[in-house]
């Protein structure tokens, strides 16, 4: 492609973690901050672990106005995006063209929170079929459509190209990463703010989960709750957060001396065609993925330093991408550092695919892989190199990150280090 995208700006908020220092402080020390439930009474669930943010909107600066407007899944992504810009070194900037700018943003849920809690209004807590509309809030249709979010970053950056909602489950915030890249590369937009947010720890969500037994029931060590790729995982956390990045044309940023994370050098999504949550053992359509996205960055399969795997902590998504790392990579595959940072942050679905960049362009800058958290007994059937407790100084030069995602979705993403991009 002759218009390349690097990565010029980065913000996140996750649990444990108020800001990218912080992030990145929590996952390379492998420091685990999931939780018993502390925003409603977990007594009633199955599953009672997960991941909350300490994300307080008066603090982050958002106005009384906003904050009655946007759900907490709005309020996550606006202050990303207002601080990757920031990070950027656009913010503010007299010079940009507005209509340059894009938007791109992936949600597998919207806005759970501020539904449910009108739905409990409206209701009588549900003891009312018919509900009274003049208790109806103002802003119930942004809470309903979930390109509201999209809406919402695109008036705090001044972005008036294109913007676009990616809402497929849990790749979302990847997907929308890549189509940002393709925005960029066909000529669409000179910069996209791309990224996932979702806040996904309501009553609601966590009950939908536990219905199918997808989210762990472990709760005497909430810290060590979720376990991808060890013999004794049973589920993953439920968690919510929020990545944005600030993606621009090579040309683009070269010319006004931009600091540079990485370049997003190969992208690809397939669909398995399977099964609403299951997966087959084989992992055929992430191999797929894998394979093209490395096409895209004309990257060998010895190419790659690191992979920052989906590592959910299920049994079935850990043996399937195992298998598709292997079926991908080849023997290389054993001799490649894979981690999953789900182990100390949770998996926040739509959001996590962007975090999991954002984790991978820090690794390329630091020269540093994190680790699996709480794999202390690794499964036979995982048998590669899953950095198990303690992080490792590597010299990283192309990393690649996956996603797996409720529908059949797989995706991935190949990442260039600074020094790559500009060799």
């Amino acid at each position: 492609m002759s218009r390349r995208t690097v990565i010029t700006g980065v913000a996140v908020r996750v649990p444990g973690g108020a800001g990218t220092k912080e992030f990145w402080d929590l996952i390379s020390n492998g420091r685990s901050a999931t939780r018993v439930i502390t925003r409603f009474d977990p007594a009633p669930y199955r599953s009672q672990v997960v991941g909350e943010c300490d994300f307080d909107p008066r603090r982050e600066n958002l106005s009384p106005r906003e904050i009655r407007r946007m759900d907490r899944t709005a309020q996550l992504g606006v202050v990303c995006a207002r601080e990757a810009m920031a990070d950027s070194g656009l913010d503010g900037s007299a010079a940009l063209n507005p209509e340059r700018i894009a938007v791109s943003v992936g949600s597998a849920i919207g806005s759970p929170t501020s539904l449910e809690r009108e739905y409990r209004v409206l209701s009588d807590d549900g003891r009312r079929w018919e509900v009274d509309e003049d208790y109806l809030s103002p802003h119930m249709f942004d809470f309903m459509v979930p390109s509201a979010v999209v809406k919402e970053v695109a008036w705090a950056v001044g972005a008036e190209g294109p913007a676009m909602m990616i809402s497929d489950g849990c790749t979302s915030g990847m997907d929308a990463i890549g189509h940002a890249r393709d925005l960029i590369a066909e000529g669409s937009a000179d910069i996209v703010v791309a990224g996932g947010t979702d806040a996904s720890i309501s009553p609601m969500v966590v009950a939908c989960f536990d219905a199918i037994k997808a989210t762990t029931p472990r709760t005497d060590e909430p810290g060590r709750a979720c376990r991808p790729f060890d013999r004794s995982r049973n589920g993953f956390v439920l968690a919510e957060g929020a990545a944005m990045l600030v993606l621009e044309e090579y040309e683009h940023a070269r010319r006004r001396g931009a600091r540079i994370y990485g370049e997003v050098a190969g992208y690809a999504t397939r669909c398995n065609a399977y099964h609403m949550t299951g997966l087959k053992t084989d992992g055929i359509e992430m191999a797929e993925a894998i394979r093209h996205a490395l096409d895209e960055a004309r990257a060998n399969t010895t190419d790659i330093d690191y992979i920052n795997a989906h590592g959910s902590g299920t049994k079935q998504n850990d043996r399937h991408e195992t298998a598709a790392f292997k079926l991908s990579l080849g023997e290389h595959a054993y001799r490649t550092p894979v981690s999953a940072i789900k182990s100390m942050i949770g998996h926040s679905l739509g959001a996590i695919g962007a975090i999991e960049i954002v984790a991978c362009a820090l690794a390329l800058v630091q020269g540093v892989v994190p680790p699996t958290a709480n794999l202390h007994e690794p499964d036979p059937e995982c048998d590669l190199d899953y950095v198990p407790l303690t992080a490792r100084e590597a010299e990283l030069d192309t990393v690649l990150s996956v996603g797996s995602g409720f529908g059949g979705f797989q995706s991935a993403v190949v990442l260039r280090g600074p020094g790559k991009v500009m060799a």
